[in-house]
């Protein structure tokens, strides 16, 4: 899914318009980066927690050379399903749902 889809399902359900959707959306984005930004974690009660990680830097290899180098610490961001959205994920009824094994035949 897509911004601009985002923005045209708001449009669509909540009956706002394309341009009032646009400017929620864009805000809505803008506030989560400046927190993320500034290392504040991000909750969002029934779909899940983003947070900034610190990783240090280690050592590693060229593959090509084999030479060891030092790679560099750097900030990421992970994200972790609420229990609510894992549970839903996981209920949705059909086994054709991404990672669900499949229905066994019936005989």
């Amino acid at each position: 899914m897509t911004k601009a889809e985002i923005i045209t399902r708001i449009y669509e359900k909540v009956g706002f318009s394309k341009k009032d959707a646009t400017d929620v959306v864009e805000a809505t984005f803008d506030i989560i980066k400046g927190c993320l930004e500034k290392g504040d974690k991000v909750k969002i009660s029934g779909f899940g927690n983003f947070v900034v990680n610190t990783k240090r830097p280690r050592k590693g290899r060229n593959p090509q050379t084999g030479d060891e180098i030092i790679i560099d610490g750097r900030k990421v961001l992970t994200f972790k399903a609420s229990q609510i959205m894992k549970k839903s994920l996981n209920t949705m009824g059909s086994s054709s749902a991404i990672g669900a094994p499949d229905a066994p035949a019936s005989e």
